[in-house]
C-alpha cells in the first residue's frame, strides 16, 4: 500500500475532522474565482463604458484578496494541523519514518487542496454569474446576463491556488520535523502560565486609543498638529497608535478586569463563573494578536463598506444637485432649441415637464475681496436676477425664495468647503464696474454646473444695470420625465450639440455616478464579506481548537454533577466576552474612522453607515451562536 493510498484513505475516513479546512479552502477558491471572473466577464465589459477602469479596480482589488485568502487559508491549515498531532505522534510511535510521514501529510493537504479546486471553480461558476448581475443592478444597467465560463479566470484562478496548497502542503509536511514526539502528544495539554498586568502599560492603552481618536478627529486645514507632523504622516501615525492601543487593550486591560472580576468573591464563586473567568483570564494574552486581527479587520471592513456605500446612497443626490434641471445648454440664436424641442416630441418615453428660458450674464471677477485661502484668484461667474431665481427655484419644487434689493447679493456654490472656499458673506465684489455686497450664501444651485459656473443671484435693478454694458447669454434648461433613464434621448441631444454649447444632463452625471460608485460598494461588499466571513471563522477555528483542550475538564465537571445546562451557560458567557471585544473596539474604531471621512468630504454617510453596520453585527452574531453550538457538543461529548 502506498502513502498516497493511505493519504486517500485518511481523507475519506476522517472526512469529519477534515471538513472545516476542507469547506475553508472551498469558500476562499470560490470567492476568488468568482471575483476573478467578473474582471472577464463579457457581459460587464459590452454594457459599460468604461471597462478599462472596472478591470484595473479588479485588478488592485484581486490583490488584496490573494494576500487575505493566502493568510486565511494558512491560518485554518495551521488550526487542522494541530488537531493531527496526536495522529502524528501515534505514527511515529509506531515506528513510521519522519521522511514517510512527512510525505503521507503533503500527500494528504495536496489531494484536499486538488479535490477544493475542482469544486470550488465549479460552485464559482455558477455564483459568479449571480455577482454579475448584482454588479450590474448596481451599476444601473437592464442586461440579461448569459451562463459562460472564463476560461482566464480559470487559469488564473488554479496558478494562484496550486502556489497557495504547495505552499501550505509543505507547511504539513514540516510538522512532524518541528516538534518532539512528546510535545506531539501533549498538544492538547499545552498551557499559559497566569498573565502578569501593568497598570501603566493599561493606562498607556487608553493614551494610545485616546491620542489616534483626537488626531484622526483634527480639522485637517487648521490643525497645527497635522501641520508638524505632516499630512502624509499623520494618517501613518493614527493606524499605528490605533493598533498598539486596540492590542495593548486587549493583552493588559482586559486582564486587568477580570482579576478585578476574580476579586469579587459573591460573583466569582456564583455557578461555575469560577470557570469561564479562570480560562478567560489564562487565554487572553494569547488571543490578544488575534483579537486585535479582528478589530482592526472589522474597522477596516465597516469603514470601507459604509464610505462606498455612502457615495452610492448619496449618488441621485448629488446628481440632482450639480444638475438641478434635466438638461442645460447654451443657445444664442434659437436653433439647437428647436432641435432639441423636436427630438423630445419624437421620443415617446419622455414629456417636458418644464422649458425656460434664462438670461445670464457671465462676470470675470477678482475673488481677492472674498478672503479665499486659495489666494487671489481670477474667476468666471455666472449672474442672474432675483426673479430668474424665484421663477426656477418654483418650478424645481423649492419654496424657499428670496429678497433683493440695490447692491445685495446671494452665491449659489455647490462645492463650497468651509475654510478653502472663499468667504461670501459680508463680502463685497465689483462685478463688471458694480459693486455688489453678499448677504447669504447657499450650497445649491439652480443652474446646471458645467453650462454654468459658481452663481451670483442679484437684484432685478442690479442685473439691469450690469446688462447694459455686457453681453447677455441666453441657457436653456429644462425639465423632462423619466430623466434617469433617458440614454437614447440623451446621446441623441449630445450628439447634435456643438462644443461651445456647453450641454449638461442629469442623466449623463447620474448613470457615471452609478457605474462608478456601484463598482465601489461592489467591490468594498464583496471584500466586506470576504473579511467578515474570515474573522468569523478565525474566532470559530480559535474557539474549537480550546474546545477540544478543554473536553477533559468539561467532562470532570458533568462528573461531579453540574447541569449541563449551567456549563452552556458559562460557554455562552465565555465566548460572548472573546466575539464582542473585536466587536465593541471595531464599532468604535470605523465610528471615528467615518466621522473623520466625513468631516473631509461632508457626505451624509451616517444612515448608510448605520445600515453597513447592523447587517455585519447580524452576520457576525450568527457565528457567534455557530461558535457557542459546536464549542458545546465538542465538550459534552
Amino acid at each position: 500500500m502506498t502513502l498516497f493510498t493511505i493519504a486517500r484513505k485518511n481523507i475519506r475516513k476522517n472526512f469529519t475532522n477534515y471538513f472545516l479546512y476542507f469547506s475553508s479552502m472551498i469558500f476562499s477558491i470560490v470567492i476568488y474565482f468568482t471575483f476573478v471572473s467578473l474582471k472577464y466577464d463579457q457581459t460587464i465589459d459590452a454594457a459599460s463604458e468604461t471597462s478599462t477602469k472596472i478591470s484595473s479596480a479588479f485588478n488592485a482589488a484581486s490583490i488584496v484578496l490573494i494576500i487575505f485568502v493566502a493568510i486565511f487559508i494558512w491560518y485554518s491549515n495551521s488550526f487542522f494541523t494541530r488537531k493531527r498531532k496526536k495522529e502524528v505522534a501515534l505514527y511515529s510511535l509506531l515506528g513510521v519514518r519522519k521522511k514517510q510521514i512527512g510525505r503521507m501529510l503533503f500527500y494528504e493537504n495536496f489531494l484536499m487542496g486538488i479535490i477544493a479546486l475542482v469544486i470550488g471553480i465549479l460552485l464559482g461558476s455558477v455564483v459568479s454569474k449571480l455577482f454579475v448581475a448584482i454588479l450590474m443592478k448596481l451599476m444601473g444597467y437592464e442586461v440579461l446576463v448569459q451562463f459562460s465560463i472564463s476560461t482566464d479566470a480559470i487559469i488564473n484562478t488554479v496558478i494562484v491556488f496550486l502556489l497557495i496548497i504547495a505552499v501550505t502542503s509543505f507547511h504539513g509536511y514540516r510538522l512532524i520535523y518541528r516538534f518532539k514526539l512528546i510535545e506531539l502528544f501533549q498538544a492538547d495539554q499545552e498551557s499559559e502560565g497566569e498573565p502578569k498586568t501593568s497598570i501603566i502599560t493599561a493606562l498607556l492603552s487608553v493614551l494610545l486609543l485616546g491620542f489616534g481618536y483626537w488626531l484622526a478627529l483634527q480639522d485637517i486645514l487648521y490643525s497645527k498638529v497635522w501641520q508638524m507632523i505632516g499630512i502624509l504622516v499623520a494618517p501613518l501615525l493614527i493606524i499605528i497608535a490605533v493598533i498598539l492601543g486596540t492590542y495593548l487593550l486587549f493583552s493588559t486591560l482586559t486582564i486587568f478586569f477580570l482579576k478585578r472580576a476574580r476579586k469579587n468573591k459573591k460573583r466569582f464563586w456564583n455557578g461555575i463563573n469560577i470557570i469561564s473567568i479562570s480560562q478567560l483570564l489564562y487565554r487572553m494574552k494569547g488571543n490578544a494578536f488575534t483579537l486585535t486581527i479582528i478589530a482592526v479587520l472589522s474597522a477596516t471592513t465597516l469603514t470601507a463598506v459604509g464610505t462606498s456605500y455612502g457615495f452610492y446612497y448619496n449618488n441621485k443626490i448629488n446628481a440632482e444637485l450639480t444638475n438641478p434641471n434635466s438638461m442645460m445648454f447654451v443657445d444664442q440664436d434659437g436653433e439647437l432649441t428647436s432641435q432639441v424641442d423636436s427630438l423630445i416630441e419624437q421620443d415617446p418615453d419622455h414629456d417636458v415637464v418644464y422649458h425656460e428660458s434664462i438670461p445670464t450674464i457671465p462676470a470675470r471677477v477678482d475673488t481677492t475681496a472674498l478672503n479665499s485661502r486659495m489666494g487671489p484668484v481670477e474667476a468666471i461667474y455666472t449672474v442672474i436676477s432675483n426673479k430668474t431665481y424665484n421663477r426656477l427655484s418654483e418650478l424645481q419644487g423649492d419654496t424657499d425664495t428670496i429678497a433683493l434689493s440695490d447692491e445685495q447679493a446671494v452665491a449659489l456654490d455647490i462645492s463650497y468647503f468651509e475654510g478653502l472656499s472663499p468667504e461670501y458673506v459680508g463680502s463685497t465684489l465689483d462685478v463688471n464696474g458694480n459693486e455688489i455686497s453678499f448677504t447669504d450664501m447657499k450650497e445649491s444651485n439652480v443652474l446646471n454646473a458645467g453650462t454654468s459656473n459658481i452663481t451670483i443671484v442679484v437684484s432685478d435693478e442690479m442685473f439691469d444695470k450690469v446688462a447694459e454694458d455686457t453681453d447677455v447669454v441666453t441657457m436653456e434648461a429644462y425639465e423632462i420625465t423619466g430623466e434617469s433613464k433617458a440614454k437614447t434621448l440623451d446621446e441623441s441631444i449630445r450628439s447634435s450639440m456643438p462644443e461651445e454649447a456647453d450641454f449638461t444632463s442629469f442623466y449623463q452625471v447620474y448613470t457615471l455616478g452609478m457605474e462608478s460608485n456601484g463598482l465601489l460598494i461592489f467591490i468594498g461588499c464583496f471584500l466586506g464579506l470576504v473579511f467578515l466571513s474570515a474573522t468569523g471563522s478565525i474566532i470559530y477555528f480559535k474557539q474549537l481548537t480550546e474546545a477540544t483542550a478543554d473536553r477533559g475538564r468539561y467532562t470532570i465537571l458533568q462528573k461531579m454533577g453540574v447541569d449541563k445546562k449551567d456549563i452552556k451557560k458559562s460557554i455562552r458567557k465565555q465566548i460572548f466576552f472573546i466575539f464582542a471585544l473585536p466587536l465593541v473596539a471595531g464599532v468604535a474604531h470605523s465610528v471615528v474612522a467615518l466621522m473623520a471621512i466625513n468631516n473631509i468630504l461632508q457626505l451624509n454617510i451616517w444612515i448608510p453607515a448605520f445600515i453597513s453596520m447592523t447587517i455585519y453585527i447580524l452576520i457576525y452574531v450568527i457565528y457567534y451562536f455557530m461558535t457557542v453550538r459546536n464549542y458545546y457538543k465538542i465538550v459534552t461529548k
